[in-house]
């Protein structure tokens, strides 16, 4: 009796598991078929916004489908193919690599390509026709010895800065040419008409690239670093104004806040901290392209990285400044509120002047004579007096006001009192008399005791040390003032940036506008990387 018990169990323990995993799969199925039908409109949004934020992308994506259409007739037409044969494919691996985004790119990867292999070809004709002089076998060795010497020193001077910034990339396709057409000669006859046909496909390609990149709806690398340089002051300007904004009006939160990340305060000093390689890839990129402007001024691409740099240390402080909003210690909002006003008013002043410096770039145009007005040095006069009138607060607390505190700490922990709470003289002995009797019980024999320091123990230390409730402050207002300082750097970079690049002079009918435009989207994200060398 008892084993049909058993099994009558056992049978209704399988049918709930059965039930339980019908259920899971038609769940996920269900869940498949949601994502399955929501897949074509997210394709769609993705789609969309990707040509939103740069309209440039759809007509690059035109551009580079003309190119391969255009470099295709070489094998569809009948009278082409018969004239290069199979090393058309060549003409079409080119526009694939060399087309870039901008037309300083194009230009620096197209003549990389072409002098790389114009010169490999030049010199792999030319020990050929030395190693046909020789037999078979010194042919060999012959090659073998061109090969290890040419491959050594073409790969030593990829190391040398100039070459591996500007001609890195026609280093490694001399290479790969030289390397195919001297090995090939061992054992090809027309070693010197497969050369020509490599040559003559690849200028193809690159004359195909280059008109396309350069005649239709052209994208000039030089523009980029222009533009984004006018972005990233605005995203300077915006972050110090909303960081004093919150810091007086907002909610300060303490560290390890997951959405700061996500601020306007981040996202505007962001760009900036994170724009080195891409100041110096446009710059480079812009050093290849002719002069395109209405008065065929040189570009100054090396100012332009100048002033990049200065950004960043900008940006620094800014960052800095950003880091008081989300320290542990904060300066109560009674004590805040007494410099409110002149902090406001000296952050809005170093905004504005960072909003002309945008638009003075943006406009090519000088920057105003009065950019540092006379408000900026009454604000910082105003905050200077505001600091002095207030010394206590500066010079640390009795010892009635560090008694308060301590006690608010021993209520905090509930348990604990006053007499309980340890200063830090007492809590430093306390823990060295811990580790004297950790040691002995070690010499003992016994297992060591691990030595841990309580977590309040840190903040009663603080505590216990007469700070002054200021000293949070002291620090936002002392980096507010640098910010000040660090601006003359700024200005003396864009002005010696306008007199290179030839801007008009300002004139009082300019208008001062201070409207913060949608930056961009970061240009070095229409920069697609290149996979390989062929």
């Amino acid at each position: 009796m008892i084993p049909k018990v058993h099994d009558g169990l056992e049978m209704a323990m399988a049918r709930n598991e059965s039930g339980e995993n019908l259920e899971k799969w038609k769940k996920r199925m269900h869940v498949f078929g949601e994502r399955l039908k929501r897949f074509p409109c997210l394709v769609w949004k993705t789609t969309w916004k990707v040509g939103c934020d740069d309209p440039r992308r759809v007509i690059h994506a035109f551009k580079v489908g003309l190119s391969l259409t255009l470099v295709s007739l070489l094998y569809i037409l009948e009278p082409l193919f018969k004239g290069i044969g199979q090393n058309a494919i060549w003409a079409v691996m080119t526009v694939v690599v060399v087309f870039e985004f901008t037309a300083g790119a194009t230009l620096c990867k197209g003549l990389n390509r072409g002098l790389g292999t114009l010169l490999a070809g030049l010199l792999a004709f030319l020990l050929d026709y030395v190693a046909d002089a020789s037999g078979q076998i010194l042919q060999a060795v012959f090659i073998a010895v061109a090969v290890f010497i040419i491959g050594s020193t073409a790969t030593y001077m990829r190391f040398i800065p100039y070459i591996k910034k500007n001609y890195d990339y026609g280093v490694v396709i001399f290479l790969l040419t030289f390397n195919l057409l001297t090995v090939s000669s061992y054992r090809v006859d027309h070693v010197l008409k497969m050369a020509h046909d490599r040559f003559f496909t690849i200028a193809i390609g690159c004359a195909i690239c280059l008109f396309m990149s350069l005649l239709v709806f052209p994208n000039w690398s030089g523009e980029d670093l222009h533009h984004s340089t006018a972005f990233k002051l605005e995203g300077l300007a915006k972050s110090i104004e909303a960081c004093v904004n919150e810091y007086f009006y907002g909610e300060i939160e303490v560290s390890g806040d997951i959405k700061s990340s996500e601020g306007p305060i981040y996202k505007g000093y962001k760009a900036v901290l994170d724009s080195k390689s891409t100041d110096e890839t446009l710059a480079l990129h812009a050093s290849w392209e002719p002069r395109h402007s209405r008065y065929c001024h040189k570009f100054p691409s090396q100012q332009y990285v100048k002033v990049g740099t200065v950004l960043r240390q900008f940006g620094y402080t800014v960052v800095a400044l950003h880091g008081c909003l989300r320290t542990e210690i904060q300066t109560p909002q009674s004590v805040r509120v007494l410099f409110k006003d002149p902090c406001i008013r000296l952050a809005a002043e170093v905004s504005k002047a960072l909003i002309e410096l945008a638009n003075s770039i943006r406009s090519r145009r000088h920057c105003s004579p009065e950019i540092l007005s006379d408000h900026l040095h009454e604000a910082l006069k105003d905050l200077n007096a505001a600091i002095k009138s207030q010394p206590r607060l500066f010079l640390g607390s009795n010892d009635i006001q560090a008694n308060n505190m301590l006690a608010t700490i021993a209520a905090s922990h509930g348990k604990s009192s006053l007499s309980s709470v340890k200063t830090d003289s007492s809590a430093l002995l306390d823990w060295k008399t811990k580790s004297v009797s950790a040691e002995q019980t070690k010499e003992e024999g016994q297992l060591p005791v691990r030595k841990v320091l309580r977590s309040q123990m840190s903040k009663i230390a603080i505590t216990s040390l007469e700070f002054s409730e200021a000293l949070p402050f002291a620090a936002f207002a002392s980096l507010l003032v640098e910010t000040v300082a660090k601006l003359d750097l700024i200005i003396d970079e864009v002005e010696e940036l306008g007199r290179l690049a030839c801007f008009k002079e300002y004139t009082p009918g300019d208008e001062f506008s201070i409207s913060c435009e949608k930056p961009r989207v970061d240009v070095l994200e229409n920069h697609l990387p290149s996979h390989g060398g062929e």
